[in-house]
């Protein structure tokens, strides 16, 4: 993993991620290294290209363990979502139509 990253992971992490899974679908057509950047942004806080209520959905989530949604596009233009349980036990990188 690279070092910018596993420092992000170690030192700005705003919570846990848990297991970290991902869908056959979203492995075939998101590169490693942008799932790898979606998840240094994930765990920060960082929830990618949400309208401000699913932004502030996620503010309430941090402070109460709800589930953690964020949605990126890949540079392929390709939309995937990181989705973080309420438990913190797994985190799923998918598709939207993984879902």
């Amino acid at each position: 993993m690279d070092a910018e990253i596993m420092f992000a992971f170690k030192t700005q992490a705003k919570f846990a991620l848990g297991r970290i899974v991902a869908t056959p679908n979203a492995l075939n057509q998101i590169p490693n290294d942008e799932i790898l950047n979606a998840l240094s942004r994930h765990i920060r806080g960082d929830c990618g290209a949400l309208d401000p209520e699913d932004r502030q959905a996620n503010e309430h989530a941090l402070k109460h363990e709800g589930r953690l949604f964020s949605q990126y596009n890949s540079a392929q233009n390709i939309k995937f979502w990181i989705i973080t349980e309420c438990d913190r036990s797994v985190t799923t990188v998918l598709l939207p139509e993984d879902y």
